[in-house]
């Protein structure tokens, strides 16, 4: 029987909330499983893909221009959310009201 390599076996990591990491712990004690990684292997090979659909709207990435204080405003209030600057550009995406474009600045 071959070894298996250490190298094969490399650590996969993802984002996952804190109440999935919870279900995973509840599960490994449930099933009397030692780790977390057996949890998610037990998961995967259970799982019917073949009648999976996605529930999200298909993304596309753009790309825009920002000032460099917009762009360093953006990334501090990242940091202290802890999330990504695509998350706050969402968020402030999806706040604006539909059919009301904001006020334009007056140029000096």
């Amino acid at each position: 029987m071959a070894v298996k390599s250490s190298s094969l076996w490399a650590p996969l990591t993802f984002d996952l909330t804190q109440p999935q990491v919870a279900k995973i712990e509840s599960a490994r004690r449930l099933l009397n499983l030692p780790t977390a990684s057996e949890v998610v292997r037990l998961a995967i090979g259970q799982f019917n893909y073949a009648h999976y659909e996605a529930k999200r709207p298909p993304h596309r990435q753009i790309s825009v221009r920002l000032a460099p204080e917009l762009r360093e405003k953006l990334r501090r209030l990242a940091a202290r959310k802890n999330v990504s600057i695509g998350e706050l550009l969402r968020v402030a995406l999806e706040s604006l009201t539909a059919g009301k474009a904001p006020a334009k600045k007056k140029r000096k």
